[in-house]
């Protein structure tokens, strides 16, 4: 039977389309100004004219004019732009003014919740946001050495961080500042990180909160590994709510380019892993707008690996509560994986290293300002009775107290003798390592004699 393979080149300005069909043992050139060449070569240098060689016999001009083809070249598809409001699909149930609206299947997991534990969302909301902006300001002032901020996105992180069991397990990525707040992570810790002061963090185990990844995607091949692990221990689909585990991997809409992040569907899919994929659509992977990335929604490309997606409002911490509670319940009851998009904005930069003026527009921020994630759940208490002025003026005195609290913290953090930097790298002390530290040591001692 013969076997037809194309190999595609680029030449002076249009791709050319080699065609070799093994019947014939001949490459025949799509482009009818390019002779056919037999398997052994039998006319001159076709293939070399099609597709140029690499390497140093590149070097200097060609050695005459090679033909160019327009009828082989597909043209690009410019990429669709995200709609602006999230689109048809995107579950909603506190609109930007504030307003509840009801949708038959995520109104019964906020049925039940409380005008208390309401107030205590906007809480956590207010404080994520003092904590932001502390941080931000302590990396201004030469404090932190870096600060991701989180603006914007704090109803995506209370809103999923409050739908997770104490014994669920998180994967975040170097912005889940909220996430680990409403777990019960001392907020002090990120501040180390970025301090510099720490050597690893925390302690994963004693929230469930694994540490920061800075690798773009990777943690989504870890939660998967984990969550993989969760189901061969017998910890999902048994009916008790105390045994029963979900894993939830947090990453952004240009991680979802990353191969890890597409490995880690492929094998989530394939052990069915109890873990809910949480993409942060913030529309910019740094200064690529998310248009770029994909021409559909981020969330239906969880279709092509075989498991459900859903797009929320990321906004919306109700919506996001909701979706959230009944994604990790599908994975605790053996029915993961699932991927959640949580459509929302990154208000600030990408990191305190970053300038977003230089590729986005004022307008798309401003748009984006009467979205807020608390201006809305606030607008919702007000008007439900469920809040006064009062109220949010007493959050607002805690909140300044606890940026107070954060940078007192901070600033008084003890410095690590830089020899530290060699524990705790080996289990035991390793030749190479006992070498470094004493070159480092003996050098900081020079200091001192010269003095």
């Amino acid at each position: 039977m013969a076997r037809t393979a194309y190999l595609l080149g680029r030449g002076a300005g249009a791709s050319r389309i080699v065609r070799f069909s093994g019947g014939s043992g001949k490459f025949r050139a799509e482009d009818p100004h390019v002779p056919a060449v037999t398997s052994a070569g039998a006319c001159d240098t076709a293939v070399d004219r099609v597709i140029p060689a690499r390497g140093p016999t590149q070097a200097g001009p060609p050695a005459k004019e090679r033909p160019v083809s327009d009828k082989v070249v597909a043209e690009l598809h410019e990429p669709t732009p995200s709609v602006g409001d999230g689109g048809p699909d995107m579950i909603q149930l506190l609109t930007p003014e504030g307003q509840r609206v009801s949708h038959p299947d995520y109104d019964k997991y906020v049925a039940d919740l409380t005008a208390d534990e309401l107030r205590s969302f906007y809480r956590d909301l207010v404080l994520i946001r003092r904590l932001d902006a502390e941080g931000y300001a302590l990396q201004r002032q030469g404090e932190l050495g870096l600060w991701p901020s989180l603006l914007g996105q704090e109803a995506a992180q209370v809103g999923s961080g409050r739908a997770l069991k104490p014994h669920d397990f998180v994967f975040p990525t170097y912005r889940e500042h909220g996430v680990g707040f409403v777990r019960g992570m001392d907020p002090q810790s990120s501040l180390q990180l970025f301090r510099g002061v720490s050597q690893g963090g925390w302690d994963p185990a004693e929230h469930n909160f694994h540490l920061y990844t800075i690798v773009i995607g990777a943690q989504a091949l870890h939660a998967t590994g984990y969550a993989m692990g969760v189901r061969m221990d017998g910890n999902v689909g048994t009916g008790d709510p105390d045994r029963d585990t979900a894993v939830i991997c947090y990453f952004g809409d240009g991680a979802s380019s990353q191969g890890d992040v597409n490995e880690a569907f492929v094998y989530a899919a394939s052990f069915d892993a109890p873990v809910v994929f949480f993409c942060q659509n913030n529309q910019w992977a740094i200064s690529e707008p998310v248009e770029k990335q994909t021409r559909i929604p981020l969330f239906q490309r969880a279709r092509g690996f075989g498991f459900p997606g859903v797009r929320v409002d990321g906004n919306d911490i109700l919506a996001t509560y909701a979706v959230t509670q009944h994604c990790l319940d599908e994975a605790r009851n053996g029915n993961g994986p699932l991927l959640i998009e949580a459509y929302t904005y990154r208000m600030g930069a990408h990191t305190t290293a970053d300038d977003p003026t230089k590729y986005r527009v004022s307008a798309e921020v401003e748009e984006w300002k009467f979205r807020d994630p608390i201006l809305r759940l606030k607008s919702y208490l007000a008007h439900e009775g469920m809040a006064d002025e009062s109220y949010f003026t007493a959050v607002d005195e805690e909140a300044d107290r606890f940026a107070a609290e954060l940078r007192e913290g901070c600033v008084t953090m003890k410095t690590m003798p830089g020899e530290t930097m060699w524990d705790h790298i080996y289990a035991e002390e390793h030749p190479v390592m006992e070498a470094e530290r004493a070159a480092y040591l003996a050098y900081k001692a020079s200091f001192e004699e010269a003095n």
